[in-house]
């Protein structure tokens, strides 16, 4: 970390997504506007989301946003869960409303009811569906792009003939989440099952991907349920098998938000501003002129070309020949986290070389005009995979599995801030006993992120009541 990272991780935050112009506070609390850079990273999640999705037969699909009220009183669980999140709409057209319309927070029961009328055979399934949206959660804490009352989402809503294979969808995307998360964001995560009291409101079961922030806190990057057939039940949602009986079908929902564009941020930044991976950098290359290139004619010659030879091998390309000073276009493009940067000036254009900057490195090197297209492309690639490599070190260092009791946490979060250093998370065994989880959250503030499915080392006892562990737990501070 940074020391502005260490002073207030809140503050650099906010002070970098503004200065590099990803959002826009709005007059409705909670609620961002994203600018172009920021729905770009967006949109590249989407399309690398998509091209998985797609290839494991879903398709997209629209629901409606408002949702009745006595669809949510259909799932007990469910609207326990959401209701003091929801937003309702009460009045319409200047006259009250018969059934007051939630803003949807997830669409599990709206999909649900119109399921119970697409499903009516065994021929007609698995239904395969996503849906690309936005949800509304009325938060009392917000943090941009990280916890909003308004936020983009995708949520996969799917129907199967029994259990055994809506289990192996459920793990299906959860994998897929794991691998856009690594691959794509350059973010390590920890995959694994849910407590029953971080369960999503309606789940049988509920898996997730957990990433670890510079700051040592958690974000839950990615979730994936089994919903057995609570909601098919609550809708009537059957269909006629093979023995001609009617049986309820078992369904899945699963949901990655724009949350992953604040992770990209939290794990990745510096004090300069942001560091994007360059498989989701809006600009992966910046085209910089430098001396006196007005007048010289060639220098824009020469950068256009380059401009043209990184477009064709696909390479989101800026060229900036603004007025600003070198200086100041060198600091703005570090802030925006573009990946690299390359100058041109006459004595490089004599040499038949350019300056390149990869921005998570500290030194320039001069490469030669005619192989420096093909020497981008190496180092786009190379800075995605160090980029990945460093957050997993970071991870790896600051996941601790040497902390066994209640009293040794406290000492640890003791230590932690003497010593101005990250608590990070820690390995520990759990009994299985709401108390016992809640007493850890209530005393340190650190709550189970999930049952990792391959844990670093197996914990015999509770952290809180010494018992025989039935399970062992990631715990962290989280987002």
């Amino acid at each position: 970390m940074t020391n502005q990272q260490q002073n207030d991780f809140t503050k650099w935050y906010i002070d970098t997504i503004q200065k590099a112009d990803l959002m826009d506070y709005t007059p409705v609390r909670g609620c961002i506007a994203f600018k172009p850079d920021g729905f770009e990273i967006w949109e590249h999640i989407q399309d690398e989301m998509n091209r998985r999705f797609k290839e494991t037969g879903h398709r997209n699909a629209y629901f409606p946003m408002l949702i009745p009220e006595s669809f949510f009183q259909k799932e007990k669980d469910h609207i326990e869960g959401f209701a003091p999140e929801l937003p309702w709409v009460t009045e319409a057209a200047g006259e009250k409303l018969e059934e007051r319309l939630a803003l949807r927070p997830t669409s599990e029961t709206m999909i649900g009811h119109l399921y119970s009328n697409w499903i009516k055979s065994y021929r007609d399934l698995p239904v395969l569906i996503n849906q690309w949206a936005n949800v509304f959660r009325w938060e009392k804490k917000t943090l941009p792009f990280i916890r909003t009352s308004e936020f983009l989402w995708q949520e996969g809503h799917t129907a199967h003939v029994d259990e055994e294979e809506a289990r192996q969808e459920t793990m299906q995307m959860l994998n897929i989440y794991k691998e856009v998360v690594e691959e794509l964001l350059a973010i390590p995560v920890y995959d694994g099952q849910k407590t029953p009291s971080e369960r999503f409101a309606g789940a049988v079961d509920t898996y997730s991907i957990e990433a670890m922030m510079k700051d040592g806190k958690a974000v839950q990057a990615g979730t994936s349920h089994y919903l057995g057939t609570k909601f098919a039940e609550a809708f009537d949602i059957k269909y006629l098998n093979k023995e001609n009986k009617h049986q309820h079908v078992h369904t899945t929902s699963w949901g990655t938000s724009t949350r992953l564009i604040g992770s990209v941020i939290m794990v990745h930044g510096d004090e300069q501003g942001l560091v994007l991976p360059p498989r989701v950098a809006p600009t992966q290359v910046v085209l910089i002129p430098v001396g006196p290139w007005k007048k010289n004619p060639a220098i824009m010659e020469k950068l256009d070309e380059l401009y043209a030879a990184l477009k064709a091998k696909g390479i989101r390309v800026r060229l900036d020949d603004s007025d600003q000073s070198p200086g100041y276009k060198f600091n703005e493009w570090e802030l925006k986290g573009v990946p690299v940067r390359i100058e041109l000036g006459p004595r490089d254009l004599e040499n038949n070389q350019a300056l390149i900057k990869v921005r998570d490195l500290t030194e320039k090197e001069s490469v030669e005009i005619a192989v420096i297209v093909e020497r981008i492309e190496e180092e786009l690639t190379t800075m995605q995979t160090r980029l990945l490599e460093k957050a997993r070190a970071f991870r790896d260092e600051n996941s601790h599995t040497n902390v066994d009791s209640l009293e040794q946490l406290k000492q640890h979060l003791t230590d932690s801030t003497e010593n101005g250093t990250i608590p990070g998370w820690i390995l520990a065994g759990w009994c299985g006993e709401d108390a016992c989880e809640e007493n850890v959250k209530n005393e340190t503030k650190f709550t189970t992120r999930n049952i990792p499915f391959n844990p670093p080392a197996e914990k015999a006892t509770c952290i809180n009541c010494g018992k025989d562990s039935k399970h062992t737990v990631w715990f962290g501070r989280a987002y």
